[in-house]
């Protein structure tokens, strides 16, 4: 009988299960929770560590530049403020 322990090795993602994409118009195309694009998310799980690790990378400067834009939407989005 064996003492190992079934393991699975789980893919390093930066989600944090907000899934809102920025689509409106003028938006990144970004998911605001992650900072990934459509493509990026689809296509994570298929990608090599080396390329998600590059996608990794690009994410902080992502979300510093959607910082400098401003949160878009919720009520002051419909006063037009």
């Amino acid at each position: 009988m064996s003492e190992e322990i079934w393991s699975r090795a789980e893919i390093e993602s930066p989600c944090k299960r907000i899934c809102v994409m920025d689509d409106g118009p003028g938006g990144s195309g970004l998911c605001l929770g992650c900072f990934r694009t459509r493509p990026e998310i689809a296509t994570w799980s298929r990608l090599t560590p080396e390329a998600r690790r590059a996608v990794m990378a690009e994410l902080p400067a992502r979300e510093a530049e959607a910082g400098k834009r401003g949160r878009r939407g919720g009520r002051s989005a419909r006063r037009g403020a």
